[in-house]
Formats: structure tokens, sequence, C-alpha cells
């Protein structure tokens, strides 16, 4: 049950911090097209943190 709970949507601020880059730097990555995992919902950006960990554990973000 933890799992499915632990991959909840997250906000664009939570997703920075877990990242460790600031917010600015994930619009620019959205913008840029980078496979960033960002799902539009309404007018914000919601992010699950599996997702976030496969996209850096599969190398695409260290082109940035």
């Amino acid at each position: 049950m933890k799992n499915i709970l632990d991959d909840n949507y997250i906000s664009i601020e939570e997703a920075a911090n877990y990242l460790g880059v600031k917010v600015v730097t994930l619009r620019t990555w959205i913008k840029l097209k980078t496979n960033l995992p960002a799902h539009k919902i309404g007018k914000q950006w919601k992010f699950k943190k599996t997702e976030l960990d496969n996209w850096v554990k599969s190398g695409k973000s260290a082109n940035f």
C-alpha cells in the first residue's frame, strides 16, 4: 500500500527539491522538451517520483 501512496503526484516545487534543482530549471527543461516526465494537470505541472527516478537512472538528465 505504501508504494501506491509514494507514487502520488507532487508539485513542481517538490519535484525541484527532490531533484536538487531550482523550479526555474525544471520549467526550462520542460520548455526544451528534455523528455522530463512532467504532466500538465490544469494549469499546473505535476510529477511522479518513480518517473523522475527512472528519468535520472536512464541518463537522459545528464544532458543538462
